[in-house]
């Protein structure tokens, strides 16, 4: 687990030196902001359609062997792009195809690998290397943030890539060298005259769709993902509208939610029972901390407010992502990730746009407070919702009770 977690934070400081200097390249190119958004989208439509189906592909192979090939690949896309930057040779064409095809590999290699890092300690300690793992990957991000500025500086722009693939093949010659931990749950074998991909595939929509928890977890996520968590967008508008800020006081803030994610991680790896019911009420807290960031009166008073947002989010984000792990059975996890994967995806297309809309129509205040009130209210009314539920009596006729002629009371699942 150590060297899965020092490999993963190699990766992660790699993708985003990319990702730090991916939008700047496009706009070299194009000179347009629209075709920097449209490269972002390109990268992550695959997930749209796809995500089921290499989940499905992870539960079907050998996760080691999946894992190790799709980390080799994508460090083939980063030496390939960081070639052509390097030659001057990188068009808009090329820069959109090699960002499908990122995305394509992406599909499968996200759930690979998130498994692969449970299968590496023992099942009651899953939860805490979830949050390792959020905590490896918020240190990755400001690393590899601070170290693009230094690589194009010196370097070039082609020196992003070039790190970013070396990143990959270093994870890629880590993951030979793994070994599952004693008791950990092994991955499922399918038969392999078992050729049944649409039926497999089918299976996780089916389970993932009959499991009120996870319908639950998906629609807490889904409603805070849209109306609240962009905070790189409301915060900048607020910061620099209605507060009066420059970039350098929304860069102040930037630093503190990442610090915050930083402690929430620290904090996420010493869950233990991680549940809905948690994610739920520490999304609501959430929520009406970005209420009252939305009225803050100063800069001060935000910065304050920002810290215990930031790790509230990070606390729900590594909870709910050890019940989507943990939940379902061995052999269907890749195919509910997968799902989870294409869902995912509709937020992070349709969030943003969204949130954009509303802040058009009420402000960044007004979005900020509108958001909160909504994603507090829904998951209030949730909880009261199925507690009537739960709390209802329901009368059986003579002959279902366990003894003839008593009526037996039951309560609603």
């Amino acid at each position: 687990m150590r060297w899965w977690s020092a490999a993963n934070f190699v990766s992660n400081a790699g993708t985003w030196m990319q990702l730090t200097v991916q939008n700047l390249l496009v706009l070299q190119i194009t000179g347009s902001a629209a075709a920097t958004g449209l490269s972002m989208s390109v990268q992550a439509a695959p997930a749209l359609l796809m995500s089921v189906l290499g989940g499905a592909a992870v539960d079907r192979w050998p996760r080691k062997l999946t894992a190790a090939v799709s980390q080799a690949l994508l460090g083939a896309i980063a030496f390939t792009t960081a070639v052509l930057v390097a030659l001057d040779r990188l068009d808009m064409t090329s820069l959109m195809v090699l960002a499908a095809l990122t995305g394509v590999v992406a599909t499968v290699d996200n759930p690979a690998c998130a498994l692969l890092g449970n299968d590496l300690v023992p099942p009651e300690d899953v939860p805490s290397a979830i949050g390792v793992g959020a905590l490896v990957h918020q240190a990755g991000r400001l690393v590899g943030a601070a170290l693009a500025g230094v690589a194009v500086g010196f370097l070039g722009t082609s020196a992003a890539y070039f790190a970013n693939g070396l990143s990959f093949l270093f994870v890629a010659s880590v993951i030979p060298f793994l070994r599952p931990a004693a008791g950990a749950v092994r991955q499922f074998t399918p038969d392999p005259k078992d050729t049944g991909t649409d039926m497999t595939v089918r299976e996780g929509l089916t389970f993932f769709a009959r499991r009120p928890r996870l319908m639950a977890l998906a629609g807490v996520t889904g409603i805070s993902a849209v109306f609240g968590r962009n905070y790189q967008l409301t915060l900048a508008v607020l910061v620099t509208g209605p507060l009066a800020g420059g970039a350098g006081s929304f860069g102040t803030v930037s630093t503190v939610l990442a610090v915050g994610g930083i402690l929430g991680a620290l904090l996420g790896a010493r869950l233990r029972r991680p549940s809905v019911r948690l994610v739920g009420a520490l999304a609501a807290a959430g929520a009406l901390l970005q209420v009252v960031a939305g009225l803050s009166p100063s800069l001060a008073v935000l910065i304050a407010l920002v810290l215990p947002m930031a790790v509230v989010e990070s606390v729900s984000d590594t909870a709910g992502t050890a019940v989507l792990q943990t939940d379902p059975p061995a052999h269907l996890r890749g195919r509910v990730l997968g799902v989870w994967g294409s869902i995912g995806t509709v937020w992070s297309l349709g969030g943003p746009p969204a949130l954009g809309l509303l802040m058009e129509l009420a402000g960044a205040r007004g979005a900020l407070v509108t958001g909160g009130l909504l994603i507090a209210g829904a998951i209030g009314a949730g909880y009261l919702l199925r507690q009537r539920r739960t709390a209802t009596p329901v009368v059986l006729r003579p002959e279902e009770g366990e003894v003839a002629g008593q009526p037996a009371l039951s309560t609603a699942a």
